[in-house]
């Protein structure tokens, strides 16, 4: 389980969402962007980011094999 540090680490200060892949800010929720937990670390990816990399997504790889 995904404690409430981790994910906060994923969020700005204003409350806003950072893609893990290109830094991206969602404004508002962002229900097709992907999560992922990595190291016990909670990272969200933008759609851009999560289609390039949906075989590494679904293969369970950490981002920084990608």
């Amino acid at each position: 389980m995904v404690d409430r540090k981790t994910h906060e680490q994923a969020e700005l200060a204003d409350g806003h969402t950072v893609c893990a892949g290109c830094g991206a800010v969602a404004e508002g929720a962002s229900p097709t962007w992907t999560c992922s937990v990595e190291n016990g670390e909670r990272r969200y990816f933008c759609d851009k980011c999560a289609r390039e990399h949906i075989r590494a997504i679904e293969g369970r790889l950490d981002s920084s094999w990608w």
